[in-house]
């Protein structure tokens, strides 16, 4: 319902109209952490706690809670808690850029690719006839961005020749040149001046169908210091495996499948995380944000239920291609 709506959230009510719950995205991804499945009631995961307004409320008032609180909705009740409108940020705020910045990690050199990176970076391979980081651009314009740093290194002419300084999409487009490979966050060090909003970085070459708006709210509605995208991956194990204590056997289990949570390759950063990061040293985003966790800073895991892929290897450019429509 969320996904066939236009304004991004489902009411449960009763068969009065009372609401008893609101669902959001991030409502479904707080319950895959917890174990909920796509298929799982969605009394599992509404919210219950949920804020509301008399439906006959002004719009300053409106306005005011949803600036306060960082509500994209509102329910509007009548005294006996029944659904007689919804409030709409875009209707109440309409037009709304986001001002965070986006940086496009595409400064890797490909190798497991190669030879089709032989003569041209990963991240302008291409997917359905045009590069995967065009497509990434893309997304992210659609879902209100507009300001954009590209880190560029190997065969960098062929990024800023392709996307210029952004006037082909009416956005702005600077490059981050790395004098040496920096790793998937040294390039940040290179940002012109420390950022204002929290920062979206995401690695250019990876393709998913995630809104990145929504990312973005959820890392705000928690907080977080950095909220890191991650991904449920399922591995069989090929033999059977056993427990034990004391020499006694405990359990046995066939050949069972194992499932992990493995980094995306997509993140939200608060200003205050840069101060992290070394100068002009390779640094990978994993240790930066292990770095923060352990000075107590807020790290948050988004769970990506949506298609995604790595196009880090042959295998994978192939089945993108077999796969990505658009």
């Amino acid at each position: 319902m969320i996904d066939q709506g236009s304004v991004q959230i489902a009411l449960v009510v009763d068969a009065e109209q009372r609401l008893l719950g609101t669902v959001t995205d991030g409502d479904v991804r707080r319950g895959l952490l917890r174990g909920e499945t796509l298929e799982s009631p969605a009394e599992n995961i509404m919210n219950r706690k949920f804020n509301t307004l008399p439906a006959d409320s002004s719009e300053q008032k409106v306005e005011m809670m949803m600036r306060d609180q960082l509500l994209h909705q509102i329910p509007g009740l009548d005294p006996e808690g029944r659904i007689v409108r919804l409030f709409i940020q875009r209707e109440m705020l309409p037009g709304k850029i986001l001002p965070n910045w986006v940086v496009l990690m595409a400064g890797g050199q490909g190798k497991r690719l190669r030879p089709d990176t032989e003569n041209c970076p990963k991240p302008m391979l291409h997917v359905g006839g045009k590069p995967i980081l065009e497509i990434i651009l893309k997304q992210c314009i659609n879902a209100g961005f507009r300001k954009f740093f590209i880190s560029v290194n190997y065969l960098k002419e062929q990024i800023t020749g392709h996307f210029g300084n952004g006037d082909r999409w009416g956005v702005k487009i600077h490059y981050l040149v790395e004098d040496q490979p920096l790793g998937t966050a040294g390039a940040l060090t290179l940002l012109p001046k420390p950022p204002s909003h929290p920062i979206l970085v995401i690695n250019g070459d990876v393709l998913t169908r995630v809104d990145f708006s929504k990312l973005l709210l959820f890392h705000q509605e928690h907080k977080a210091s950095a909220t890191l995208c991650v991904r449920a991956e399922k591995t069989q194990i090929p033999y059977g495996v056993i427990t034990s204590r004391d020499y006694r056997l405990l359990s046995m289990r066939e050949k069972p499948v194992v499932s992990h949570q493995i980094i995306a390759g997509v993140y939200v950063l608060e200003p205050h995380m840069l101060q992290l990061l070394p100068p002009d040293k390779c640094f990978d985003m994993p240790v930066l944000l292990k770095n923060g966790k352990a000075q107590g800073k807020p790290v948050f895991v988004f769970p990506i239920h949506e298609y995604w892929l790595d196009v880090g290897h042959s295998a994978a450019l192939e089945q993108v291609n077999d796969e990505w429509d658009g």
